[in-house]
């Protein structure tokens, strides 16, 4: 048997796959091939071998007619090649090869070990849902479907990667997704050729217009229901089959500000915190810089109090202030990254009490002072009110650049800075769309989910992203009215 032995030299030196050979009805010889872990054996041994061993030899049907009347599967493919047969295998589908048939036939039998649905650690939420994406490609599909039950929601299915075939699913919805930005992302990732796609940050890197800057030009998200609201608004979803993080685009620097919180409480509320965040934003980046410029180059800025305070307590630290601000953020950062990669049941406690530890013995032994620790403090909590850990990272990196800028230059340093940062957020693009849309260019339509929350029955029309887009997502007019009562 040709095919047999072809399959065994593909698969030499490979413990785990399994070669079961049998007769159908003891008349045709065939192979079953599938790889130990992946499959439903169980399932295997009743609905596909018992059936098609047992079949008598007096009744004589051609092997693809047999196999559908006997194989009591719901999916049953018919390959024709040996890369098809090898994708299947690879997937946990068994095939079999039937002597002296030109094609064989793969069985939907796949068994593969996956977590259950849970609450994102990382994008949780007050009010609002608790479920979040996993690493099964398929699950993570049927949680969108669950959420857009309609035909229009379109998903196409391709193969990244050389060596692990790594499956990569693109989302939108017909009518309102723009068919130019279908094509760019479809385009952007076949043109992808790699030996392997291991996470969607690989694939991230790929596609993305500017790789060289610090701010993530891709939406990444854990929550089903982002990404619903995303698909909504006419944007695209990329999800990678052994991750849980899917990837939107186009984006824009106020999306990565925006938590899906701010769309299931009310209004006045979510625009308050949206404010407190924009707040926040600025103070994590610029706090420690002007710390630093206030104290080396402008002490007229400070009242004369607080300039003796602060003096006093820096009387005994024997570094200017820039160095001390470095040597803070860096050992804060140290501990950030530590309590990331300890435990969870002892990173926490080692970061906040690291910090503390650090931050009062630095203190004492007269190598920071106590303003400093402060300023370092309220940097640190500041730059965890930015929903998006990209954005956030973004932020911590360009905070170093600016304190430099800080202590050589003092405010005009901070305004260079400040300056080159906008110039660079005002040409970069995430598929198309400006990144500073909808403020620049203005689009005054779209500045209803801004800087403020309007209220849902405002919110009548959808951003208008690349080229011709679906206007209008409910009636113009649904401002509830009270009853009145009689007189």
């Amino acid at each position: 048997m040709d095919n047999e032995t072809k399959f065994h030299s593909i698969y030499s030196d490979c413990s785990d796959v399994v070669f079961r050979s049998f007769y159908i009805g003891e008349k045709d010889k065939a192979i079953l091939i599938y790889i130990e872990g992946l499959s439903n054996v169980e399932e295997m041994d009743d609905n596909v071998l018992s059936p098609l061993m047992k079949q008598a030899e007096e009744k004589s049907y051609r092997i693809d007619t047999l196999i559908n009347k006997r194989v009591s599967v719901s999916s049953v493919k018919e390959v024709k090649t040996f890369s098809e047969c090898i994708g299947e295998i690879s997937s946990g589908n068994p095939v079999i090869i039937v002597d002296q048939q030109k094609s064989g036939f793969s069985i939907g039998l796949s068994k593969l070990e996956k977590r259950s649905i849970d609450e994102p650690q990382a994008e949780r939420v007050v009010r609002g849902p608790r479920d979040g994406f996993i690493e099964d490609l398929s699950v993570n599909t049927s949680l969108l479907r669950r959420r857009i039950r309609s035909p229009k929601l379109k998903m196409k299915s391709m193969e990244i990667g050389e060596y692990t075939k790594t499956k990569v699913v693109l989302a939108y919805v017909e009518g309102i997704a723009d068919k130019t930005l279908i094509e760019e992302v479809n385009n952007r990732i076949r043109r992808v050729n790699i030996d392997g796609i291991l996470e969607s940050g690989v694939l991230e890197e790929f596609i993305e217009d500017n790789p060289y800057s610090p701010f993530p030009q891709v939406l990444a998200t854990e929550r089903p229901d982002a990404v619903t609201s995303n698909l909504l608004e006419g944007r695209v979803a990329i999800l990678v089959d052994g991750t849980p993080i899917t990837m939107v685009v186009p984006t824009t620097l106020y999306s990565l500000l925006q938590s899906s919180e701010d769309y299931y409480g009310r209004f006045l509320i979510s625009t308050l915190i949206r404010w407190l965040r924009y707040l926040f934003l600025v103070l994590s980046l610029l706090l420690p810089s002007l710390y630093v410029a206030i104290l080396t180059y402008h002490h007229e800025m400070v009242p004369t109090t607080l300039l003796i305070s602060i003096a006093g307590s820096r009387e005994q630290v024997p570094f200017p202030a820039i160095v001390e601000v470095l040597l803070m953020e860096v050992t804060f950062e140290a501990l950030r990254e530590a309590g990331l990669r300890l435990p969870k049941q002892v990173g926490s406690a080692v970061s906040i009490v690291g910090a503390l530890v650090i931050g009062e013995a630095a203190v004492s032994a007269g190598i920071v002072s106590a303003p400093m620790v402060i300023v370092v403090a309220i940097t640190g909590v500041a730059s965890f009110t930015i929903p998006r850990y990209s954005a956030s990272s973004a932020i911590r990196m360009l905070r170093f650049p600016i304190i430099l800028l800080a202590g050589t230059l003092g405010l005009l340093g901070i305004m260079l800075g400040i300056i080159t940062i906008i110039i660079h957020l005002a040409t970069l693009r995430s598929f198309g769309e400006p990144y500073l849309s909808p403020m620049g260019p203005m689009k005054k339509q779209d500045m209803k989910d801004v800087l403020v929350r309007a209220p849902w029955w405002k919110l009548n029309t959808r951003p208008h992203l690349t080229g011709n887009y679906n206007k209008y997502r409910q009636s113009k007019s649904q401002k509830p009215s009270p009853i009145k009562g009689e007189d």
